[in-house]
This record gives structure tokens, C-alpha cells and sequence, in this order.
């Protein structure tokens, strides 16, 4: 078998572990979590000023119910360009999401991650809680991507740091 070929029938390997991990993950906890961040999104919704806030719930709550093979990632690190949620209203907002709504997505999460660790199969389900966990305490900003584009965003922003700490532009 050629290099290619042998890259080819890892890719597939890789992405059939992530729809078994993604439905195991669904049925065992994927549904709960992901059903509570849509239910933050819609008490955000209704309040009309909580809409900027929803748009994040309902982004992340997707990534929630499938997050095997995907990413949440800052949209500036991402764009290369900051926008209205990266700034300074981004920080605001995720101080008052981190009071109203991330403190109890996060609890929860948590409290998943232990539940599976008790186990040695659900470690990695507990792994994916504990990153949630962390999306929790200040979404906005933040956008769900393929770990393929994930990887390469972070592997784009350290070959420019190296550059730069070279004096190379």
C-alpha cells in the first residue's frame, strides 16, 4: 500500500471512531447536556436582550449533542480579525453569561465528567464534559469547527509566532 492509500484508510479509521464515540456519547449524556444548553438558549431568547447570548447556546448546544471530531475555537484566532463578540463587549457578555447561565452549564458538566471518569470506558466522555465545562464559563467568542480546521488554525498562528520571534515577516 502507497503512503496515500495508508493516509486514506487512517482518515476513515479516525472519522468511524468519531461516529461511535458521537453516538455512544449521544445516548449516554450527549442528549441531556446538549437539551440544556437549547433550553438556556431559548430562556435567553425570549428575553430579547438575551439573543446575542442564545445564537452561542444553541451553536455550542449542537456541538454538545456530537462534539467527537469538532472544535470550539476563538473567532479572532480563527479570523484573524476580532468582531463585536472578541472585544471588550465579549467580555462584558461573558462576565454576565458566567453569572446568569455558565456557572450552572458548568456545574453540570462537571458533575457528568465525574460520573463517566468513574468508569475507565466513559474517560473519554468525561474528557469531552470537562472541555464543555470550560465552553461554558464564556462562550461568547467562540466558534464550533472540525478539529482538522482547529489544528490548522493553531498550527497557522505558531509558525507566525516563530516567524515573528525570528524577525522573519
Amino acid at each position: 500500500m502507497d503512503a496515500a492509500a495508508l493516509g486514506f484508510a487512517q482518515a476513515q479509521k479516525e472519522q468511524g471512531m468519531r461516529a461511535i464515540g458521537n453516538i455512544i456519547w449521544f445516548v449516554f449524556g450527549g442528549l441531556v447536556m446538549g437539551l440544556g444548553w437549547w433550553l438556556a438558549g431559548l430562556l435567553a431568547m425570549i428575553t430579547i436582550v438575551g439573543i446575542p447570548w442564545a445564537r452561542s447556546c444553541f451553536v455550542i448546544g449542537t456541538f454538545a449533542f456530537f462534539p467527537f471530531g469538532k472544535e470550539a475555537v476563538d473567532r479572532e484566532e480563527l479570523s484573524g480579525r476580532g468582531d463585536i463578540g472578541t472585544g471588550i463587549f465579549g467580555t462584558v457578555g461573558n462576565i454576565i453569561w458566567f453569572v446568569f447561565a455558565g456557572i450552572w452549564l458548568a456545574i453540570g458538566h462537571v458533575c457528568s465528567a465525574v460520573a463517566c471518569c468513574l468508569t475507565i470506558i466513559g474517560i473519554p466522555f468525561g474528557i469531552q464534559h470537562l472541555k464543555l465545562a470550560g465552553i461554558a464559563l464564556a462562550p461568547i467568542g467562540k466558534t464550533v469547527v472540525s478539529s482538522d480546521v482547529a489544528e490548522a488554525s493553531r498550527r497557522f498562528h505558531a509558525d507566525a509566532t516563530v516567524r515573528r520571534m525570528r524577525g522573519v515577516a
